[in-house]
């Protein structure tokens, strides 16, 4: 990944809920800047993959802390600056994506066990490079000193939405009732767990994308981020 652009290391938070945009948005604003996009919500999608093929219950926190070690985590990039998510070296960039490990990740991600476990793998990645990092806890938690925090939020049936048209291009298609109780479930559990709940840092600028499509999303995004780095 090219950093020419700055000598120093940048570090951009991304946080928001499911289905914000998060990883859409950040990816390609880190290749408009020429940043390392790191989504760790496939982090946690991959070790909640793990947890789901060994047969342990997700909210089984001592069976879930019994079997990290066995995981080896790696991320690779493709051509187009795609990150790709290895499981003990299997590529299973693709596995990660249904809606049984998006639910089960929510529930590993609330383990204390998981999230040291993984707080040093995403920090590290910023020491190295300068970054835009998204998940749920950046801001707060993973990278408190970020130059940059952002907190992506839109409306859960904006959300909803979103998320459903996205499987109907994908030839999977979902109830939309049915994605936007999901979708409110999960806000309910990120934003309630004791572990690293879900919530805007208090130096974080709020984007709410409900109203903006996603050229106008992204716009603002690099906009926010120039600002504040000079990038």
């Amino acid at each position: 990944m090219n950093n020419k652009r700055t000598e120093r290391r940048i570090s951009v938070a991304v946080d928001g809920p499911s289905g914000s945009g998060k990883s859409t948005l950040s990816r390609a604003a880190a290749k408009e800047l020429s940043l390392l996009y790191v989504d760790t919500g496939a982090i946690y999608r991959t070790t909640a993959l793990h947890i789901l093929r060994r047969g342990a219950a997700p909210g089984d926190a001592a069976a879930v802390a019994a079997l990290l070690p066995e995981i080896g985590i790696s991320l690779a990039y493709d051509g187009g600056g795609m990150q790709r998510m290895y499981l003990n070296g299997e590529d299973v960039t693709d596995l990660i994506r249904t809606q049984e490990v998006s639910m089960a990740a929510s529930t590993v991600s609330a383990h204390p066990a998981v999230r040291a476990f993984l707080l040093e793998m995403q920090r590290e990645l910023a020491q190295k490079h300068s970054v835009i990092m998204d998940g749920r806890d950046i801001g707060t938690v993973v990278l408190p000193g970020a130059d940059v925090k952002i907190f992506l939020t839109a409306a859960s049936e904006v959300r909803a939405r979103r998320r459903w048209l996205e499987l109907q291009e994908r030839g999977t298609p979902r109830d939309w009732e049915q994605l936007l109780r999901e979708t409110r479930e999960r806000d309910e559990k990120d934003a309630g767990r004791t572990e690293a709940p879900l919530r805007p840092a208090e130096d974080s600028v709020l984007l709410d994308t409900s109203e903006l499509d996603f050229s106008q999303s992204l716009e603002r995004m690099i906009e926010i981020i120039r600002e504040r780095t000079g990038l």
